[in-house]
């Protein structure tokens, strides 16, 4: 049996909200598997144990150096066109290269940073951007209304669809809502011949939730994303969005090694 560690079980229980000897049973039960572990306690617990939580130093963040660089970059993207975060990282930024002045900065205030992705879009209409506190960030291609496309893209920031309709959504995702459908069923002591029909419904409203254009509207949730935008005689072509921290493993790793590193610059 996999060694379940406290670090697990507080990473665990930091992404479900669930009770603490809860996370270690299910760690268990899954043998380690953190994604396992985490349907485990969805169906012990319902949506609740689906919650993530990423955060960032506000310190960095607004760093006058740091925001210049951020800029600089999205400009580079734009213009030169790199093929990866490699290449990116490679080019010329004030008489060194990003990843220099990277490093260099890193040794200048004292916390980690690094060029993490990036995206370069072709749109079909006319781009809208919002930020939201500086930890979230979208792009929404739209034709038609540009004052509608802004109110998009703060729709998508606050509603955080997972894409534009159910062609987008990953198969895996639809698989696990099925699994859990299937045993919060079970737990619930519906019969083997329902169980199926249960898990389609439950799947379909699961579709519903995460696309964007089938989602209420922020604005007036009286009406879909899709029916504002035919409404407006516009039409929303895609869209993408950044959470700050997402998709980041934690690990431990020897900061004050390359803090010290970067000060010998």
């Amino acid at each position: 049996m996999a060694e379940i560690t406290a670090s697990m079980v507080k990473d665990l229980r930091e992404k479900t909200d669930a009770p603490m000897m809860d996370c270690k049973k299910a760690l268990s039960e899954a043998g380690g598997d953190m994604q396992k572990a985490e349907e485990i306690l969805r169906v012990r617990f319902g949506n609740k144990a689906a919650v993530e939580v990423n955060c960032e130093t506000d310190f960095v963040a607004k760093n006058d150096d740091f925001m210049a660089l951020s800029n600089a970059l999205a400009g580079m993207v734009l213009e030169q066109n790199p093929a990866d975060v490699a290449a990116l990282s490679a080019l010329p930024y004030k008489g060194a290269t990003v990843e220099a002045f990277r490093t260099e900065l890193v040794g200048k205030i004292g916390e980690n940073m690094s060029v993490r992705r990036f995206v370069r879009l072709n749109g079909q209409g006319k781009f809208a951007s919002y930020i939201h506190g500086g930890k979230i960030g979208v792009l929404v291609d739209v034709t038609g209304d540009e004052a509608l496309a802004r109110d998009i893209a703060m729709h998508i920031a606050a509603s955080k669809p997972k894409s534009l309709d159910a062609s987008g959504v990953s198969q895996e995702l639809i698989d696990t809502e099925r699994r859990v459908a299937i045993e919060k069923a079970k737990e619930a002591g519906k019969p083997e011949a329902m169980l199926e029909k249960i898990a389609e419904g439950t799947v379909q409203k699961f579709l519903k939730e995460v696309t964007l254009l089938s989602q209420p509207f922020v604005k007036d949730d009286k009406q879909t994303v899709e029916q504002v935008l035919k409404s407006k005689n516009s039409q929303c072509h895609g869209f993408v969005m950044y959470v700050v921290g997402e998709g980041i493993e934690k690990k431990v790793s020897d900061f004050a090694a390359e803090v010290a590193a970067a000060s010998k610059v």
